[in-house]
């Protein structure tokens, strides 16, 4: 377990380099997305069909040329009908077998990045906290968003072209070789030489299109932050400063596509130059060298020259696509391949004992990337049914202490375990449904406080959200709501005060009915009005169970049934409150320091 904290966490954040060629990560990505290969068989068939079509027309020109044009005789006018309608119909089956083979890559596309992500949300949301915290917001947003987008502008417009130019390349050249191969072989050797040089291109684009996906990330995360930190961007005037940040991370982005672009322009140029002296070459070398061409050949090579050269320049174009999709799975297989350090150990788990949970934590220590231990040391043993406070200066480790036992995160060495079963062999649904942490700033949803209540256990009726609601003794606080259970909370409870917050998560939690619960202070931050409703609130909640409370004020800890203090990422001591202040230690320190900042 230590390792992968420390490694998987010292990587987050950072552009995966596991797939330094666009082909590796593509190929990656369907490993993860089982519907992007689905059928391509019979897709390339098609495809392959009906560019199989288009090679008629130079076959019936030449055709015409040599047996009807040059040939001596007058012309057969039925046999010139019956050819061209022949090669018409050809073509009419070629473009149906075109237009199927579209559509069944379309569908797998579409089908294959929903796969990859249901794949990466789904990832993200078992990854650790740690993981996430080293993570900005807008950067796992964007895995999810404009990372796959990229790869669906791709597939659905660019890989069709990357199918259907390819396997056109291949049978104009199988055709060429028919009909001469050394001319063939010029073809080849000059398409080749002109692949090295895409090559060298890919290189280049590649590190420009992952320069590019990070600038974007940058952005989302700048104003991402602009957006939620709104009120305090104002109450401080910060408002010019953070237009600034967010103009420097837009002007950069801008900056890297400008150049980017200028690069893909020079690209795509060079597919003319090709075009050019591709043609110029066949024809020198057809009359020139005399190479034993009929007219009639010598034009329909010509012909195919040109469906030679359509598809390289439908390649290279869509090599930009390719470019910007491949940094895109790079991205998103950063978030999928990741390493978890929290594993769940699912239906292979031992399920906890029913009642309330006790804790048991053995020689625990633990230490984030970079830094010093955060817990070292720790033994300590709690008994089911108690309320225990958790108490300790600014990073003294009483946070990383709840989220061990929660299993937000797993601890570098040691062991921690519920009623003696060992916390990482308990299965997720398990221990989710049984430790219910309450977070300092309770998150909500943009619904009505009803749903966001009934979040915690989504079968819930009305009338059970209801009863939870009284149970608690916040009936009267729910009647001053405009509409009640059924009032909007807005985005992320933009709509209600920090208590009242507070007051749907705890009845949420309360709906929820956990064996463990863990809070993080619920009124460290609310107004004296609502604050008599919370400690009311909590001293239900917390009653006939196993809790757990980090204690910012310390009027927590003088209810509780122990104290736990924590200094220096130690737990220097244990005891009742009146215990504790008797023997004038750290925690009677606390108390004298808290006592003399509410009496100013």
């Amino acid at each position: 377990m230590s390792g992968s904290t420390t490694t998987e966490a010292a990587t987050a954040g950072a552009p995966t380099t596991a797939y330094p060629s666009a082909v590796k990560a593509m190929l990656a990505a369907i490993r993860h997305a089982p519907a992007l290969r689905r059928g391509f068989g019979l897709t390339l068939t098609l495809a392959m069909a009906g560019t199989a079509g288009q090679i008629v027309v130079p076959i019936a020109v030449q055709q015409l040329i040599d047996r009807q044009l040059v040939a001596p005789g007058p012309i057969e006018a039925p046999g010139v009908v019956l050819a061209g309608a022949a090669a018409i119909l050809v073509l009419l089956l070629a473009l149906a077998a075109n237009r199927v083979a579209l559509f069944r890559l379309v569908r797998a596309a579409a089908e294959g990045l929903a796969q990859l992500r249901i794949a990466a949300f789904r990832r993200i949301h078992q990854l650790s906290a740690l993981h996430v915290q080293a993570e900005r917001r807008g950067a796992l947003v964007a895995r999810v968003t404009s990372d796959i987008e990229a790869i669906s502008d791709f597939l659905e417009w660019g890989g069709v072209g990357m199918l259907i130019g390819a396997t056109q390349i291949l049978l104009v050249l199988g055709v060429m070789v028919v009909y001469d191969p050394v001319l063939a072989g010029l073809v080849l050797v000059t398409a080749l030489l002109y692949a090295g040089l895409l090559l060298v291109f890919q290189r280049i684009l590649r590190r420009a299109y992952d320069r590019v996906r990070q600038r974007v990330a940058d952005s989302l995360a700048a104003m991402g932050e602009a957006i939620s930190g709104l009120p305090t961007i104002r109450a401080y005037g910060a408002e010019r400063r953070t237009q600034e940040r967010v103009d420097t991370a837009l002007d950069a982005q801008y900056r890297q596509e400008v150049r980017t672009m200028a690069l893909s322009a020079t690209m795509f140029s060079s597919a003319e130059l090709f075009a050019a002296v591709l043609t110029a070459g066949v024809v020198a070398t057809g009359i020139l060298f005399s190479t034993g061409l009929t007219a009639g050949q010598l034009v329909a090579f010509l012909f195919l020259v040109t469906l030679l050269i359509d598809p390289v320049q439908l390649l290279v174009e869509v090599l930009n696509e390719a470019q910007t999709a491949a940094a895109g799975v790079r991205r998103v297989l950063g978030v999928v391949e990741a390493t978890t350090d929290v594993e769940d150990p699912g239906p292979h788990g031992r399920p906890l004992p029913s009642g309330p949970l006790s804790v048991r934590v053995e020689g625990v220590r633990f230490r984030y990337p970079t830094g010093a231990d955060v817990l070292c040391d720790l033994d300590v043993e709690l008994t089911a049914g108690r309320r225990y406070a958790i108490v300790g200066e600014t990073g003294s480790g009483k946070s990383t202490f709840v989220k061990l036992v929660t299993r937000l995160l797993d601890p570098t060495e040691g062991r921690i375990s519920l009623s003696g079963v060992p916390l990482p062999e308990v299965p997720f649904e398990e221990l989710r449904s049984r430790v219910v942490f309450v977070p300092q700033d309770g998150f909500l949803w943009d619904t009505t406080v009803r749903e966001n209540v009934r979040y915690g256990r989504p079968d819930a009726t009305d009338a059970e959200v209801a009863d939870a609601v009284e149970e608690l003794g916040l009936g009267r606080w729910i009647v001053r709501l405009p509409a009640g259970l059924d009032t909007p909370v807005g985005e992320r409870g933009g709509r209600l005060s920090a208590g009242e917050r507070q007051l749907v998560a705890l009845t949420r939690a309360w709906l929820a009915g956990p064996d463990l619960l863990v809070l993080d202070e619920a009124t460290s931050a609310v107004d004296p009005a609502l604050e008599v409703a919370l400690r009311r609130a909590i001293e239900r909640l917390t009653a006939g169970r196993t809790s757990l409370t980090v204690a910012h004020r310390l009027s927590t800890a003088e209810t509780a049934d122990e104290v736990l203090v924590f200094d220096e990422g130690r737990l220097v001591e244990r005891g009742t409150h009146g215990a504790l202040v008797a023997a004038g230690g750290v925690y009677a320190g606390l108390h004298t320091d808290w006592i003399a900042s509410t009496t100013r």
